[in-house]
């Protein structure tokens, strides 16, 4: 059996895209989502990120996405930046500007459009969550420049919850972040029953910053979106820059704004990468 699909990137944190509106998400995604996401060995990419019929009601569209390790994810901000130039492109929305249902719940991106061109794409992402029960983290408040211990080292931690839970340690260096040694180990610290993403942010100044992220679920990734939030919320709270950020990651920039709203929008690139056909049900 083959199955058509679209490759795409934000800021290279890649996905492959499948419309599943009419034949509806494969029985074997899981499996799917894992194979196909090997690098070397099949199409390559950070998972399967799903174009679905909407199931509520004020929603054009439903975004559902596998992790590379064959999970389900909630939100992808870089992710979903991609499926709304996919969605505006191939049809299956008319407008610029639309709602998304995500497992994280409604998502709104804009499409920022130049001679009818889409040049980059701005996403409400909806206002974060700062309470432990909320993250979900154990204890009761926020969870702001906390100890950790992650492989005998004492770290200091913040956690907040932008479409998913993320946990931000500031380092000096950014080129020297430990972030595949402490990153699955903050991941599965006890201290988050859910798993946590783990961002290494470096403060350039007030207004720029410099993030790399270990995702739950796919290990080190060469962008975030969900962690350029996360990462521009926690920066906010503990006054180590303004509302409205920069933040830098390996091949881009993403630029985070905490508005008066309450809300966090994000703006930043979305390209296709490849189209073509995979066999599935095949040794991989």
């Amino acid at each position: 059996m083959k199955l058509s699909f679209t490759k795409m990137q934000g800021c290279a944190n890649d996905y492959i895209y499948l419309d599943c509106r009419t034949s509806g998400v494969p029985e074997q995604i899981a499996a799917l989502s894992e194979r196909l996401s090997r690098r070397h060995f099949s199409i390559g990419a950070d998972g399967i990120i799903c174009i679905c019929a909407p199931v509520t009601a004020g929603a054009d569209a439903m975004m559902r996405i596998f992790n590379a390790d064959g999970s389900e994810g909630k939100m992808c901000g870089n992710g979903i930046r991609c499926f709304a130039r996919y969605a505006f492109e191939q049809g299956v929305v008319q407008k610029s500007a639309f709602t998304v249902e995500t497992l994280a719940g409604p998502v709104r991106p804009e499409l920022l459009l130049t001679d009818g061109r889409v040049h980059a794409v701005r996403v409400d992402m909806g206002v974060p969550l700062t309470d432990r029960a909320d993250i979900p983290a154990v204890g009761e408040g926020p969870c702001l420049d906390v100890p950790l211990e992650a492989g005998g080292e004492a770290l200091t931690v913040s956690s907040v919850r932008v479409g998913v839970p993320h946990t931000i340690v500031f380092v000096d260096d950014i080129e020297r972040a430990p972030v595949e040694r402490l990153g699955p180990l903050i991941e599965h610290a006890p201290l988050f029953p859910q798993r946590t993403n783990a961002d290494f942010v470096q403060v350039l100044d007030g207004r720029t910053v410099a993030l790399r992220t270990w995702e739950r679920g796919c290990g080190p990734t060469l962008a975030c979106g969900t962690g350029a939030c996360s990462t521009a919320v926690v920066c906010a709270l503990t006054g180590r820059t303004g509302r409205s950020v920069d933040v830098r990651i390996a091949l881009g920039t993403l630029h985070v704004d905490w508005a008066a709203d309450g809300h966090v929008y994000m703006t930043g690139p979305a390209a296709y990468v490849c189209t073509g056909d995979a066999a599935c049900g095949e040794p991989g």
